[in-house]
C-alpha cells in the first residue's frame, strides 16, 4: 500500500470523528432528517400544479393509510394508461401534459411528436466527438457529460426566459434516448469489444420505439414490447416535487443557474442507488434468490430466504428487500399495480411465467417478513422499481441502461418543475442547519497536540 493510501484512511478516520453527529441532537433539536419527519411526512417546501401524490386519507379526524394515488396534472395516472388505445403511444401525450398542463387534441399531439421529431438530432460530429469518447460503463455519467457537452454548443445557453429553457427542455427529452443508447454502445464496443451500432432515430417512431430500435442490432421489436416500455416510461416520468432528483431540479433553478447545469446535477441525483438506481438492485437480489432457492414454489424456503436476507445473512448483507416499501406510499404503489398487468402479459409472451410467479410470490410475502423485524409505521407494499427491473429484462436491455432509461422518462418531470420554479420563483431555495459546535480557544501550531 502507497503511504500516499495510508494516509487517507488515517485522514478518513479523522473525518469520521470530526463529523459524527449524536443522533439525539437531531429530536433535540427538532431537525427532519431527510426533510421527513418520524412519521415519515414530508416537511413542506413548496406548492406545484404538476402532480400530486395520495397516500393517506382522513377519516373521522385520523390519518390513515389508503390505497396510493397519483395524478398528474390532476389526473390519475391509471385513467392515463387506460387512455392509450389501440396503436397509440403514451409518453409524448403525457409529456405534451406535464409540460403544458392540458391533454392535447388529435392536432396538438400531431404538432408536438413533430416538434419533438424535429428536435431529435446531436451537433454534426457529437456522437464521435463526445460520446464515443472515454466511455464509461456508468452510463448516467456519460449522459451527464454529454447533457453539460450539448450547452457549449447553445449560443442561448444561460437564457432563463421561459421560451429559451421550453427550447432547451424539449430538445433534451428528444436527445436523451440518443445520448444514452450511444453511451451504452460506445462502452460496449470499446470496453467490451462488442460490435458498434449507431442507429438514428426515425421521425415517425414514437419514443419508446425508437429507444428499442437503437438500441437492438437488428432494429427489431414487437409491438407489446414497445407498449410496457412506452407504460414504463410514463409511470416514471414525473412523481411529485419531492423526489431528490425534482427537488434538486428546484434547488438548482432557484440559484438563476442554466438548463444544462440544472440536468446535470438531477441526473447526478437520479444515478444514486437509493433513488434511480434501486431497480438495479431489484434485479441483483432476485437474481440471488433464484441461484439460492431450488424449488421456487416452495415458499417456506422463499419466506425463509427473505428473513436471511433482512437478518443480513444474505444477498448484500445490508437487510433489505429491494423494491418494498416506498417513502411516501403505504397501501400500495399506483404505479406497481398498473404495470403488474402489463408485465404478466409480457412475462406470458417471453415464456418467463416462472420468474413473473417468483415475483408475485415475494411481493406478497416480503411485506409480512419486513414486518415481523422491522417497527414501521406505515404499510410496506412493492413499488415501480419491484417490476421495472423485471420489464427491462424481458426487454433483453442491459443492465447498464436500467438508470439512464428513469432518466429519459423523469426528463419530462424536471423541465416541467424548472419552468414552473422559473415562473414563480422569488427566492433562491436555500434551507437552515443548526450549528452544534462549540467555541474553542485558537493554539499556536507550536502547542498543539
Amino acid at each position: 500500500m502507497k503511504k500516499s493510501e495510508v494516509y487517507l484512511n488515517d485522514y478518513a478516520a479523522l473525518c469520521r470523528d470530526a463529523d459524527k453527529l449524536n443522533p439525539e441532537l437531531f429530536e433535540k433539536y427538532e431537525v427532519q432528517r431527510g426533510l421527513r419527519d418520524k412519521n415519515g411526512n414530508g416537511v413542506v417546501t413548496g406548492l406545484t400544479n404538476i402532480s400530486r401524490i395520495d397516500s393517506f386519507k382522513m377519516v373521522d379526524g385520523v390519518k390513515t393509510p389508503c390505497e396510493g394515488k397519483l395524478w398528474y396534472r390532476g389526473y390519475d395516472c391509471i385513467e392515463l394508461v387506460k387512455g392509450f388505445k389501440g396503436k397509440n403511444f403514451g409518453f409524448e401525450e403525457v409529456a405534451y401534459l406535464l409540460l403544458f398542463g392540458k391533454l392535447p387534441d388529435k392536432q396538438q399531439l400531431k404538432q408536438f411528436r413533430d416538434i419533438l421529431a424535429d428536435h431529435r438530432t446531436l451537433p454534426t460530429n457529437f456522437t464521435r466527438d463526445v460520446i464515443m469518447k472515454a466511455p464509461s460503463n456508468d452510463i448516467m455519467n456519460s449522459l451527464t457529460r454529454s447533457v453539460l457537452t450539448l450547452a457549449s454548443y447553445d449560443k442561448n445557453c444561460n437564457d432563463t426566459s421561459i421560451e429559451n429553457v421550453l427550447r432547451q427542455c424539449i430538445n433534451l427529452i428528444s436527445v436523451f434516448p440518443m445520448l444514452s443508447v450511444y453511451g451504452y454502445h460506445a462502452y460496449n464496443h470499446y470496453q467490451n469489444d462488442e460490435s458498434m451500432y449507431i442507429h438514428r432515430p426515425v421521425r415517425k417512431l414514437s419514443t419508446a420505439e425508437n429507444l428499442l430500435m437503437m438500441l437492438r442490432p437488428d432494429k427489431e421489436y414487437t409491438e407489446l414490447e414497445a407498449k410496457v416500455l412506452d407504460i414504463a416510461l410514463v409511470l416514471h416520468m414525473e412523481h411529485g416535487g419531492g423526489n431528490n432528483s425534482t427537488f434538486t431540479t428546484r434547488v438548482v433553478t432557484s440559484s438563476g443557474s442554466d438548463t444544462y447545469s440544472v440536468v446535470a446535477a438531477a441526473l447526478s441525483s437520479l444515478k444514486g442507488p437509493k433513488h434511480g438506481g434501486a431497480n438495479i438492485k431489484v434485479v441483483e437480489m432476485m437474481r440471488d434468490i433464484e441461484s439460492n432457492v431450488s424449488d421456487w414454489a416452495d415458499e417456506d424456503a422463499v419466506r425463509d430466504y427473505l428473513r436471511k436476507i433482512m437478518n443480513k445473512d444474505a444477498f448484500d448483507r445490508k437487510g433489505l428487500i429491494y423494491g418494498m416499501g416506498h417513502a411516501v406510499y403505504s397501501l400500495s404503489d399506483p404505479r406497481a399495480q398498473v404495470f403488474k398487468s402489463f408485465v404478466e402479459q409480457l412475462a406470458v409472451a417471453k415464456g418467463r411465467n416462472k420468474d413473473f410467479a417468483l415475483y408475485s410470490m415475494i411481493e406478497r410475502l416480503a411485506p409480512q417478513v419486513i414486518a415481523e423485524k422491522a417497527r414501521i409505521y406505515k404499510g410496506v407494499s412493492a413499488n415501480v422499481d419491484f417490476y421495472s427491473g423485471f420489464v427491462y429484462s424481458m426487454l433483453e436491455i442491459p443492465l447498464e441502461m436500467y438508470t439512464p432509461i428513469f432518466a429519459i422518462a423523469r426528463i419530462v418531470g424536471w423541465s416541467a418543475h424548472r419552468i414552473e420554479e422559473l415562473i414563480n420563483m422569488d427566492k433562491i431555495i436555500r434551507p437552515a442547519y443548526k450549528s452544534v459546535m462549540g467555541e474553542r480557544e485558537y493554539l499556536d501550531i507550536e502547542v498543539r497536540r
